[in-house]
């Protein structure tokens, strides 16, 4: 049986309409993230993230730089979403997340560059940093699916969510790729102004997987459904691996599929950052994996 992403069974049964609404009116008082500014975003003003009520978007094209069950043969049909709920020092897409750059987009053209990546041959649409967006996002899907969208959706984010809203996309995307970006909330505050990340981190986790459970992949190789973890190795062991694998292991699945990346390089503010401003040694890469595997992790992606 072919694949049949979950926002059709939405769309076709009147709650997709329900969750935009819900959504969008989460942006009233704005609730949307763990930050929870409190700003009316659907009349224009803006929080933290710097984003309104329309989608500003930056990029939309094929990526071959995703995980294998994600990039396959025809790439990743990667939106880069503008601006960011996390504020990282060490941010290499720092000119997207950090300084905007991007184009307000109404919601039509949003819906046709899904289309426009399903009809270029892209495996899914990757939404890279959508949690500040989610209900523009999920506003552009009705006109996208009347258009004959039919990918899966990967919602592909930094970990600092609120867990509410991710119950709000329960059915929407297909795919989970989160960050879990560190062990420890006073290394989640210093080098990512994030309050509470981990707890949240983890919540969102949680039920993230509760929606989609562990990754599943097709007889060509590539991913239908699931859950992706993202965790980059920083230097010094700042990223508090150990405690990120114990938790996926011990809370969520020894089936996690975890990708541990060691392309950290400094930069943005990094460069001006002692502990962060070199790479990371092989040695500390290979202590990841080790860490990974000591919890139990079984689908580790990188070693």
């Amino acid at each position: 049986m072919a694949f049949l992403p979950g926002y059709i069974k939405l769309y076709e049964n009147g709650e997709l309409s329900k969750r935009i609404k819900s959504l969008k009116e989460c942006l009233s008082s704005c609730v949307i993230c763990p930050r929870r500014c409190g700003v009316n975003r659907n009349q224009g003003v803006q929080g933290i993230c710097r984003i309104g009520s329309s989608p500003v978007v930056s990029a939309a094209h094929p990526h071959f730089g995703e995980e294998p069950p994600l990039a396959g043969v025809s790439g990743s049909g990667v939106i880069f979403m503008t601006y960011c709920n996390m504020k990282c020092v060490y941010c290499q897409n720092f000119d997207i997340s950090q300084e905007g750059d991007g184009e307000e987009v109404a919601s039509e053209e949003l819906s046709m560059m899904m289309v426009g990546l399903q009809k270029h041959g892209c495996h899914n649409i990757n939404f890279v940093t959508p949690t500040h967006q989610v209900p523009q996002i999920a506003a552009a899907l009705p006109k996208a699916i009347e258009n004959g969208l039919r990918l899966p959706l990967v919602y592909n984010c930094g970990g600092y969510e609120e867990a509410g809203t991710i119950r709000l996309l329960d059915g929407i995307f297909d795919i989970y790729m989160p960050d879990f970006k560190y062990g420890d909330d006073e290394t989640a505050f210093m080098l990512s102004f994030a309050p509470g990340y981990v707890e949240s981190a983890k919540a969102a986790i949680i039920e993230m997987h509760r929606q989609v459970g562990d990754l599943v992949i097709d007889v060509s190789g590539i991913a239908q459904r699931g859950l992706i973890v993202r965790h980059l190795v920083l230097p010094g062991g700042l990223a508090g691996t150990g405690e990120v694998m114990r938790f996926l292991a011990k809370e969520v699945s020894k089936d996690t599929y975890v990708n541990i990346m060691d392309q950290y390089r400094p930069s943005y503010m990094a460069v001006d950052n002692p502990d962060l401003a070199r790479p990371v040694t092989k040695e500390e890469f290979s202590e990841a994996i080790r860490l990974a595997k000591a919890a139990g992790l079984r689908r580790i992606e990188g070693e």
